[in-house]
Formats: structure tokens, C-alpha cells, sequence
């Protein structure tokens, strides 16, 4: 029986695809997951208040074996990766970067604070997530 993992995958609904393609790579690469990321149709992002949905967050990444951040330059501006990541170093999760496909920049939040660092290939992010989590 293979083990399950429980993962928040961070994201920023605006960049869809790239949530959605690591979705596929775990289903290609036969990972058994629960995802714990807050839906996008939850009413939480649209009308909640930003306490509500740091409360959601937090609820999220408790209960996972570990977090999945995008290490693409933009999560440098996002607060509520920052937050993501506090979080997760709160409740000692482990932090996968996922470099984004061809980006010459990264974020340097997400790097330094990730257990570990892997490029945009499905098999490198589950063997990260085997290792870690």
C-alpha cells in the first residue's frame, strides 16, 4: 500500500496553469495525494477578510506533510506566500521550491527557505516530495 500524501500546493489562482500542471505531474508520476490548498471557489477569497483567509491557510498547512511553493520571482511580492511560508516553518512542514519551467529568476524568500529546491519536472518534484514529506 502506498503511503498518501497530504500537500498544500501554494499558488496564486492568477497563474492557473501552473497549479494545474502540478496536479498532472503528481497524477503522471502515480503519487498518491490529498490536496490541501484553500479551492478557488471557496467564498473565502472573495469575501473574506484577510484574517479569514490567513485562518484558512493556516488550517490548510496544519494538517499537511508538507508544502509545495513556486519559486517563480513573483512569490518574492506576494504576501501571502510570505505568510505561506511562516506557516509552514511554524508548524515545521517541509518546504518543496519548484523552480517555474525556464525562469532565469527565482525567488530568493522561497529558496531560502525551502528544505529543498527542484526544476519544473514531475519527477523531480515527487522524489522531493517522497524524500521530505
Amino acid at each position: 500500500m502506498s503511503k498518501t500524501y497530504r500537500l498544500f500546493i501554494s499558488h496564486s489562482w492568477a497563474y492557473i496553469n501552473t497549479y494545474d500542471t502540478i496536479i498532472r505531474f503528481f497524477e503522471e508520476q502515480g503519487l498518491s495525494y490529498y490536496d490541501h490548498s484553500v479551492p478557488k471557489d471557496d467564498p473565502i477569497h472573495t469575501e473574506g477578510t484577510d484574517s479569514e483567509l490567513y485562518d484558512a491557510i493556516e488550517s490548510k498547512i496544519r494538517g499537511t506533510s508538507g508544502v509545495i511553493v513556486l519559486a517563480g520571482v513573483y512569490a518574492t511580492y506576494s504576501r501571502w506566500i510570505e505568510a505561506e511560508i511562516e506557516i509552514a516553518l511554524d508548524y515545521d512542514k517541509p518546504i518543496i521550491a519548484v523552480e517555474p519551467w525556464g525562469s532565469e529568476r527565482t525567488s530568493r524568500l522561497v529558496k531560502d527557505n525551502a528544505d529543498d529546491v527542484v526544476k519544473w519536472q514531475g519527477n523531480k518534484i515527487v522524489d522531493a516530495i517522497k524524500e521530505l514529506c
